[in-house]
């Protein structure tokens, strides 16, 4: 696994009186030290806003941010799942890299059902690791991170100068949104105070005392992840709406719309403290939605699946008179190009090591090559709703496997039968139609571009038997949860 330290991991460029014609990073057009405003949604899925065409929830306020900015259209998460795509956000890398691939333990599910030992997970980065906080506090920027860290146990050991209910849990725990909370870092309110709303207090509270200096304040809501648990107004709104189809879906439209009017509440404060112009706004969540709370559709599956409903992710970036007002980019994007883009906005020397891109071209109009995005996920994460996940394996959300997208072409490998699934995206948004045999040469060509980037990260790909595993037990158990359903 390798690792940037943070001592020499960065140096700074001396760019006021130099430009260079062949970095972006030196356009005239970027302001110099922009507050960053960066806020990362938990499970919200790619389909659960209003401007993603969602017909459920009310998101007035995030439909008009998406307004003032840029839309990316075909943004993707590190990961399905929480722990290794806020890591890949946070670093830069690629999961190979830093090793967390999942919430651990790795071998999840009935052992019974499972054909192979999964790769052992790291649960954390490193303290020494450097991290996006690290990057600002090295451009002197006031640095605070409010909500979900989940890659650590201490958010001021890597990079943070303000932690607020942030540590290694990654959820808020039974009956945790409302007060007294359960998470750590944090001091209860009032009985009965609303997580997301005291979240949303502390990063008004911020930035109204870093006024005066550059900050970049990082807003992790736990929300919408579960435990559902929403604003009983909320909730009585949602069950009274002809289109909501349970109580579930009631509970969680009162979490979006909630997490909606704490948006509106922060693009407020900006304009009050007269920093509206000078901040970058970032929106985006995590990983995919849970496909059988909000279903993603055209996209399928969810939250733990490496199927498009599962990494796709709403994307929005307001940076007034740099990002044009209401812009789309359909350029694929991976959550580890932050890390880069973050170093050319502050003029820092890009670390060795990074795997993004950065996103500056892309929101200046300017060309950017077609790269392939790629996904390794070496070990088993089970099902979460069987009958609808909408994941290829009633069992399981994901079974261990690397994916790989080029252009409109993704390509599925499973280690445990060896296995290649090649879909069509521009035809085939669903993925449910294998095209391999007819495209033989695009799944040798994907193969080979998977194979080289796998031995070039050292990603270890499971190949030991498990003696548990039983093919008897296996059938049943699908058998009984097909006719459960």
């Amino acid at each position: 696994m390798t690792n940037q330290v943070k001592p020499y991991f960065i140096s700074f460029l001396v760019v006021l009186t130099v430009i260079s014609c062949s970095s972006p990073s030196s356009d005239s057009t970027l302001p110099s030290k922009p507050n960053v405003l960066f806020i990362v949604v938990d499970d919200l899925g790619w389909k659960d806003l209003g401007f993603m065409g969602n017909p459920w929830f009310d998101t007035p306020n995030i439909d008009s941010l998406s307004k003032q900015g840029m839309i990316f259209t075909q943004a993707y998460a590190g990961a399905s799942n929480c722990a290794p795509s806020r890591a890949s956000l946070m670093t830069g890398m690629a999961t190979p890299k830093h090793g967390i691939y999942t919430v651990s333990p790795s071998a999840r599910g009935d052992a019974r059902t499972r054909r192979l030992i999964p790769t052992k997970n790291t649960r954390f980065l490193e303290d020494d690791q450097a991290t996006i906080g690290d990057l600002f506090q090295e451009a002197e920027y006031q640095t605070g991170t409010f909500g979900k860290w989940h890659v650590g146990q201490d958010p001021l050991l890597q990079g943070f100068d303000k932690n607020i209910a942030g540590g290694r849990n990654g959820n808020p725990g039974r009956n945790g949104y409302f007060s007294p909370y359960n998470v750590p870092n944090i001091e209860d309110g009032p009985e009965g105070e609303y997580l997301p709303d005291r979240l949303t207090d502390e990063v008004i509270q911020f930035m109204r005392d870093n006024q005066d200096t550059s900050f970049f304040a990082y807003l992790p809501f736990y929300t919408v992840h579960t435990p559902l648990q929403g604003k009983q107004d909320l909730i009585d709104k949602y069950l009274e709406l002809p289109r909501i189809q349970s109580q579930k879906q009631a509970i969680y439209g009162a979490m979006v719309e909630a997490m909606d009017m704490n948006i509106g509440r922060l693009m407020s404060a900006l304009r009050e403290l007269n920093l509206d112009k000078s901040t970058l706004v970032i929106f985006t969540s995590d990983n995919g939605g849970i496909a059988a709370i909000s279903p993603q559709v055209p996209l399928r599956a969810g939250k733990g699946s490496y199927y498009e409903g599962g990494i796709r992710v709403p994307l929005v970036m307001r940076w007034p008179e740099v990002i044009p007002e209401g812009s789309q980019n359909h350029t694929p994007t991976m959550n580890f190009d932050f890390f880069p883009t973050f170093s050319e906005i502050l003029n820092i020397e890009k670390s060795e090591g990074l795997d993004g891109e950065s996103l500056i071209p892309s929101i200046l109009g300017k060309e950017t090559n077609q790269r392939a995005l790629i996904w390794h996920f070496p070990i088993y994460l089970e099902a979460y709703d069987p009958v609808n996940d909408g994941s290829r394996d009633i069992l399981f959300r994901t079974r261990p496997g690397s994916i790989i997208r080029r252009g409109k072409w993704k390509l599925h490998e499973y280690f445990e039968r060896n296995e290649l699934v090649l879909y069509n995206l521009e035809e085939d948004l669903t993925e449910l139609k294998d095209v391999s045999e007819q495209h033989p040469e695009i799944v040798r060509d994907l193969l080979k571009e998977l194979n080289d980037w796998r031995e070039k990260m050292e990603a270890p790909v499971p190949t030991q038997s498990n003696p548990e595993y039983d093919p008897k037990v296996e059938a049943a158990l699908i058998l009984k949860l097909l006719s459960d359903g």
